[in-house]
């Protein structure tokens, strides 16, 4: 028993020291440890990246504010999210907006709009250039964020992206001592490689999304909980983008070379974040709840904006809350 402790605590800590830099580098992200009382709980609400199956979340976060008056944006104490779920986890935090209104910035019009083609060839290994371009969403995001900060957050508020230069992931936080436009942050921890080109922030970096390294952020989200409150106890509520099932050849995949593996959701295989999971319910058992199932004839393809497509997402998301909805309840103590 000793020695698989050990093991998980080696493991766990290997994982987190690229999270965790020294007081002399500059992309850090100090932490001012606030008082907490014995009793106190602090909620997470942590988002997945998952493209345009981000509508799901709001969907049912909608049906847990319709059916229970619990606000989401009021009684969170620090929202995460990485790719679209950055966008989602920015909106409710920085806009302290209901899910509804959420829900409504994850239309199809808006989506259309930060989707505007670049020349694509529909083979994707021929193409030498992102598919979108970065000007329609980035008029977008200034429409709902203006020229903000994300300092100016009223809730904290964290997103992971990625540095290519330094080839290193990198927490944007309210709380940290780096300032970034949050405008700028969004579209960085949400510039999915192939899709969208490389963001250059204000202060030089080059960044893309963040769920090239994490794609389910919500053990980074309760080591950054623990850090800023140092309360005895966080919950972390950790919400999905469903889950493809497709079965994919063993025995084909031998042979595949570049093109096989693009035609075979490579970029799919490389998201998915079980292990994250699997850590967190080891370490906090039942202080955090997973939402999240199969996709049911979702296209994987994260940016298929079609009116069926839309609606199945739409579909899973209200399955979510006939699926989870007591045990949210329960969880939230409503």
């Amino acid at each position: 028993m000793k020695i698989n402790q050990l093991k998980f605590g080696f493991n766990f800590f290997s994982r987190f020291t690229k999270y965790l830099k020294p007081l002399a580098e500059p992309f850090r992200t100090p932490y001012i440890k606030k008082a907490a009382s014995a009793s106190s709980t602090k909620l997470v609400l942590s988002f997945d990246g998952g493209g345009v199956r981000g509508l799901a979340a709001a969907v049912f976060l909608k049906a847990l504010e319709k059916e229970t008056g619990f606000s989401v944006s009021k009684h969170f104490d620090l929202f995460m999210g990485v790719s679209a779920g950055g966008i989602s986890a920015s909106y409710l935090a920085f806009n302290q907006s209901s899910a509804a209104e959420l829900e409504s910035f994850w239309s199809k019009d808006n989506l259309n709009l930060s989707m505007k083609r670049t020349f694509w060839d529909k083979a994707l290994y021929f193409n030498n250039k992102p598919k979108y371009t970065n000007g329609p969403r980035k008029a977008l995001l200034k429409k709902h964020f203006k020229e903000s900060f994300i300092d100016e957050s009223p809730k904290p508020l964290v997103l992971l992206a990625y540095d290519i230069e330094r080839r290193a992931p990198l927490l944007m936080s309210s709380y940290g001592e780096r300032r970034y436009r949050i405008s700028e942050a969004i579209m960085a921890s949400s510039a999915a490689p192939l899709l969208y080109p490389t963001v250059q922030m204000e202060g030089g970096e080059w960044l893309i999304d963040g769920g090239i390294v994490d794609n389910n952020p919500s053990l980074i989200a309760y080591v950054e909980a623990r850090k800023l409150f140092g309360a005895n106890r966080i919950k972390v509520l950790s919400i999905g983008s469903g889950v493809n099932k497709k079965r994919i050849d063993g025995m084909a995949s031998a042979d595949w070379g570049p093109m096989g593996w693009l035609k075979n959701d490579v970029l799919g295989l490389l998201l998915e974040s079980q292990m994250d999971h699997e850590l967190l319910t080891t370490l906090i058992g039942e202080d955090y709840l997973r939402i999240n199932s199969p996709m049911h004839g979702i296209n994987a393809d994260m940016d298929d904006s079609s009116d069926s497509n839309l609606k199945m997402i739409r579909n899973m998301g209200e399955m979510w809350w006939s699926q989870f909805g007591e045990d949210v309840r329960k969880f939230l103590g409503i």
